[in-house]
């Protein structure tokens, strides 16, 4: 197996390029099971590690751009701010890991269960693509995730990163496992509120083929805020019954099958508990004085 080691984008596209048969790896810590395992024998394998352009985020003119190649120990130690996508990256693997694991890394496996991917989709982010040919390109997490593992991601493209609108509006990141540290999550679930659009976005991971967004829940709980008044009152009380029946839809969304980890019938539980749990906090949140 050939490795190539590219020290800019530049050299990597043009390797890429040249080569668009070989794999790219960052942190490797997918990649590297599956080699182990023999699942997987490229070819050729493309070393992003040592190039920097990828490992940067940046905030510009109200987006957010977060590099392919940033590290989930980084995002902790640096993107405060977005709280849901720090509490992903703090249940990724152990610490080893994630000195080394990237969010493109998650995009580029595409499995339904990558922790950063529901906070991708809730964020409605799009993903940044580019080759040497045709230059960059962006699209939707949800045109870029076609299916369980699989992406639309061209032979001769490298991922360069995700962007989002940065909005105002609390959120977390939560999932089941059948252990608190070093887990596959058995469910995900991502939920943040839009306070400037006055809308709750949830996205779900390990419960369908791909990340899936439980849209007829979001609009339930963000009508049900708009007529209590709560959008503009955060002090007013969303009631028991409206919570309860968010947390049916949103278990109404999964699309999940049985396996080793987990039945449906567990999973679905998992997500009624977990959006349950999410909206709690989140309307908790908005109730807090500004200055906390």
């Amino acid at each position: 197996m050939e490795v190539l080691l590219p020290h800019s984008l530049d050299e990597a596209l043009a390797m890429k390029a040249e080569r668009p048969e070989a794999t790219p790896i960052a942190g490797g810590t997918d990649l590297m099971v599956d080699l182990n395992f023999g699942r997987r024998r490229p070819p050729a394998m493309i070393d992003l590690s040592r190039v920097a352009e990828l490992a940067t985020w940046q905030q510009d003119g109200g987006h957010v751009f977060l590099g392919s190649g940033l590290t989930y120990a980084t995002i902790i130690k640096e993107m405060r701010a977005f709280k849901p996508l720090v509490q992903a990256s703090r249940s990724v693997g152990s610490p080893q890991i994630r000195n080394r694991g990237t969010v493109g890394g998650n995009l580029g496996t595409a499995s339904p269960a990558g922790d950063a991917l529901p906070v991708l989709a809730a964020y409605d982010a799009d993903v940044v693509v580019r080759s040497r040919a045709r230059g960059e390109r962006s699209m939707p997490w949800h045109a870029f995730l076609t299916g369980p593992k699989k992406t639309a991601l061209a032979a001769d493209e490298l991922i360069v990163g995700a962007r989002w609108p940065h909005r105002r509006g609390p959120g977390s990141f939560s999932k089941i496992g059948t252990r608190n540290a070093m887990v596959i999550a058995v469910a995900g679930l991502c939920l943040v509120i839009d306070e400037e659009n006055g809308r709750v976005k949830v996205a779900l991971g390990s419960v369908g083929p791909t990340i899936l967004r439980a849209t007829e829940a979001e609009q339930q709980i963000a009508a049900a805020m708009a007529s209590s008044g709560a959008w503009q009152d955060p002090s007013i009380t969303i009631p028991d019954q409206v919570i309860d029946e968010f947390g049916e839809l949103v278990a109404a969304a999964a699309k999940p099958l049985d396996d080793v980890r987990g039945t449906a019938a567990y999973r679905r539980h998992g997500c009624r508990v977990l959006a349950r749990r999410a909206i709690t906090w989140a309307l908790d949140e908005r109730r807090l004085p500004a200055w906390l």
